[in-house]
């Protein structure tokens, strides 16, 4: 008898061999229709796999992640297929799962056009609703190569022949089209019912530039109709909040190729950018923190002290002086332990905060480079705490605790906490990371979060903790992060003196709340679609009089929020109020006031609050306590 064990821990027991499916038929008709495929002693199969001896084994379904993978894989397979049918002469390539979909690519004769895609989306729904059965063979390698030669398919043939010699390889066929796959896929083409072709782009074959340029048709799938219009309902939502659009409406800030990935911030732009930075200046120092500033210049010697020089020498922009090699910096770390080296350091120094708003240029390539969110030059909002390995968890929380507030204080209520621990290849003992790792969860722990392991993410220098933003729509954004580094401060020899008058290296944490400044205020824009609150809005107040028998008036009225601090726009043009209000309505400012002879004789102001709101008149104190209060609660 053969014996199954299912993840409840029940046992089923079999005369003989048996199919993933045969078993999910015999525990229910429901489950036998959901399976997508099995999970056999932790390796996933096709339902049609045959398991010989006792095994563990999960049905896997499209309410499981590994469902969702297998469908999207399946559905790249299904957009093949339509294009061979539709285009015989196009030869398949590679048809890779990625995050929300899939994109397969091809090399046809010419581009296909947004005619083509909907043509293909078509066919790949009529092919689907024809429930064909998805097969798979297994051929030699050498046997393989020469099918697919036959086939005119010399891209996949030539993949298939990188594969060493005397290997077999699998081939999964439905229908007329068979392609390479290690799978597994879906029963039948049946089971692939809501995707949508999204867009298409040039690749290049392997990814070389030197080699003919293809093209990758984009494509996302899910498992129900309500998921996929929820994507795509998220994708207009995002569209609407994209920060380059928003950028240039707002009259924030432009990208220009004579500076690829780096920003021109306007006036408004980085007026936004000094309250971020003046706000996190404030958190540095009501945190104990020293705030340094290092040189973006430094030698090759201690990038290769640090490792950098042998590592990441090709995304560092470098220069020569004098036959000295130096490179820009891509990061603070090295330049604040130089500042540490600096006189003698006592265990009753420690822990030691520095923070710099540190510009770093990293030489990212063009085609990854991303409106502000991905740039060249940025600036972070970086700090390293110099301590004992004893400090590691009081450290922790209370960082924790910071990130949080300040998150809070910028709209993001919902935070992702992933710790990541020892990778295999890593320095130190196995009980400095022991306590590395232990001060990381249990700094998580203590300030009530719960948290994922990614079990040896960690560097080869420590552990790390990743903090992860979820926006308005959903979308996930890693900006903060706290690393355990036991390596840097030893390489460049940076020492304290202990209480036993030994001298000793201090641990490092590296740490970042917002991250890329850049970036986050990338971020900021979208979350808020542009409409930042009152305290981070270029224009907190626009002073709007009706006539120009209110000029004065309006002056004072903005004269006095001056001086109260608050950014005034002041708007006497000789144009009629509603289109004012409309003007400044699209710029998003958080409150119009409207100043006609009634309110110049009481002292008032009408106010009217973003979104079209209209609060009424009011005295201006009144106004301007309402605006104080929104500006300290963060409104």
């Amino acid at each position: 008898m053969l014996q199954i064990t299912l993840p409840d821990g029940s046992r089923r027991e079999f005369p003989g061999p048996v199919t993933v499916a045969e078993v999910a038929a015999s525990i229910g008709t429901g489950l036998a229709k959901a399976a997508l495929a099995g999970r056999v002693d932790g390796r996933l199969v096709d339902t049609s796999h045959r398991i010989d001896a006792d095994a563990q084994l999960a049905i896997v379904t499209d309410k499981d992640a590994d469902g969702l993978e297998i469908i999207r894989h399946s559905t790249a397979h299904l957009l093949a297929y339509a294009v061979k049918e539709l285009f015989p002469d196009a030869q398949v390539t590679i048809g890779p799962v990625i995050e929300h979909g899939f994109y397969y690519d091809f090399a046809y004769k010419r581009p296909f056009t947004p005619e083509d895609l909907a043509a293909i989306e078509k066919r790949m729904g009529e092919l689907a609703a024809k429930n064909e059965p998805v097969v798979r063979r297994v051929l030699p390698r050498d046997e393989a190569v020469a099918h697919f030669k036959s086939q005119g398919e010399h891209y996949k043939a030539e993949i298939i022949g990188s594969i060493p010699a005397g290997e077999d390889v699998s081939l999964y066929r439905e229908g007329g089209f068979e392609d390479l796959c290690r799978g597994p896929h879906v029963p039948s083409t049946g089971r692939l019912k809501h995707f949508k072709l999204m867009k298409v782009a040039g690749a290049y074959w392997r990814g070389d530039q030197k080699n003919e340029q293809l093209q990758r048709i984009y494509g996302t799938a899910w498992a129900s109709k309500d998921a996929l219009q929820g994507y795509l309902t998220m994708l207009e939502e995002a569209e609407k909040r994209d920060h380059r659009k928003l950028g240039r409406e707002l009259d924030l800030f432009h990208l220009d190729e004579h500076s690829p990935g780096t920003v021109f911030w306007h006036p408004k732009g980085w007026t936004v950018w000094q309250v971020v930075e003046q706000y996190m200046r404030a958190v540095y120092r009501d945190n104990g923190y020293l705030e340094v500033k290092g040189p973006q210049i430094i030698d090759r010697a201690l990038w290769e002290k640090t490792g950098h020089w042998d590592k990441y020498r090709d995304n560092m922009f470098t220069t020569e002086s004098e036959k000295r090699d130096y490179a820009l910096k891509p990061m603070n770390c090295p330049g604040h332990i130089l500042i540490f080296k600096q006189g003698i350091k006592s265990y009753r120094d420690l822990p030691l905060r520095y923070g710099e708003f540190g510009q770093c240029h990293r030489n990212e390539p063009t085609g990854g480079l991303h409106g502000i969110m991905r740039v060249r030059g940025f600036t972070q909002d970086d700090g390293h705490i110099f301590c004992t390995e004893a400090h590691i968890l009081d450290e922790c929380v209370a960082y924790t605790a910071l990130l949080q507030k300040v998150y809070k204080d910028f709209g993001f209520d919902n935070i992702i906490y992933k710790v990541a621990t020892r990778p295999e290849a890593r320095i130190g003992s196995d009980a400095v990371w022991d306590q590395a790792e232990h001060a990381l969860m249990e700094s998580l722990r203590r300030s009530g979060c719960e948290f994922e392991i990614a079990p040896g993410d960690g560097a080869f220098y420590g552990p790390k903790i990743e903090y992860t933003l979820k926006d308005a729509i959903g979308r996930q954004w890693q900006c903060g992060t706290m690393q355990v580094d036991f390596s840097m401060a030893e390489r460049l020899d940076a020492v304290y003196v202990a209480e036993s008058s030994e001298r000793k290296h201090p641990v490092m944490l590296h740490r970042a709340i917002v991250g890329s400044l850049e970036r986050f205020i990338g971020i900021l824009i979208e979350q808020h679609a542009g409409a930042l609150p009152a305290w981070l809005s270029p224009v907190q107040v626009v002073v709007a009089a009706i006539t120009d028998q209110q000029a004065e008036y309006a002056a004072d009225v903005a004269k006095s929020l001056q001086k109260q601090g608050v950014r005034v726009h002041l708007d006497l043009r000789n144009e009629k109020i509603n289109y004012k209000i409309r003007e400044h309505s699209m710029q998003k400012a958080p409150y119009i006031l409207v100043v006609g002879d009634k309110e110049k004789a009481n002292g008032a102001v009408a106010v009217r609050a973003r979104g079209n709101q209209d609060l009424g008149v009011m005295p201006l104190a009144d106004f301007q306590s309402k605006l104080a209060s929104d500006i300290a609660l963060k409104l």
